[in-house]
């Protein structure tokens, strides 16, 4: 991997972790409450990472492999969700082995190459031209559901990222 990639990559790492740290020590009863009044909950937003980001981004898009690209279309069902039966550990799971997998393709793609499939049903008159823009993307797609995640976990039992109070008076 380039110079470029690596250091893009670097930052969608500490993104990636700040997800999973925001997880971490939650109940299984914790993560699957909805907090916020949009109603999604920690697993929902975990799968929604999972399949719309890392798999539909570095699979789907860059790589175009063909049991990702498939699901490029308008319609296609939405992975704001569980699947019945499914555990926190399981769900964790699968968004390490998507990252993995996101990862492997990310390890031999050059910042100027054109993504391999794109799902123009979904957006005819938008496109990213090539990995180095769809990785800025996917950062910021994940920073800011790691955003979310923050003001989650502060509502559920007032852990905040760095801890105690940010502002320093109690």
């Amino acid at each position: 991997m380039n110079a470029e990639l690596t250091a893009l990559k670097g930052a969608l790492d500490q993104q990636r972790e700040h997800i999973v740290g925001n997880l971490e020590g939650l109940s299984a009863e914790d993560l699957r409450r909805p907090v916020l009044p949009s109603g999604w909950s920690c697993l929902e937003l975990l799968r929604h990472l999972t399949v719309d980001v890392e798999r539909f981004w570095f699979p789907g898009v860059i790589a175009g492999e063909p049991d990702v690209a498939a699901q490029l279309t308008t319609g296609a069902e939405t992975h704001w969700y569980v699947p019945e039966g499914m555990s926190a550990e399981e769900a964790l799971a699968d968004y390490r082995a998507a990252i993995a997998r996101a990862d492997a393709v990310l390890a031999t793609a050059v910042p100027e190459q054109e993504p391999a499939a794109w799902p123009v049903e979904i957006w005819p008159t938008w496109r990213l031209p090539d990995v180095r823009h769809i990785v800025i993307h996917v950062i910021t797609e994940v920073a800011c559901h790691s955003g979310h995640l923050d003001a989650v976990r502060e509502l559920v039992d007032g852990r905040t990222r760095l801890g105690g109070n940010p502002y320093g008076n109690g």
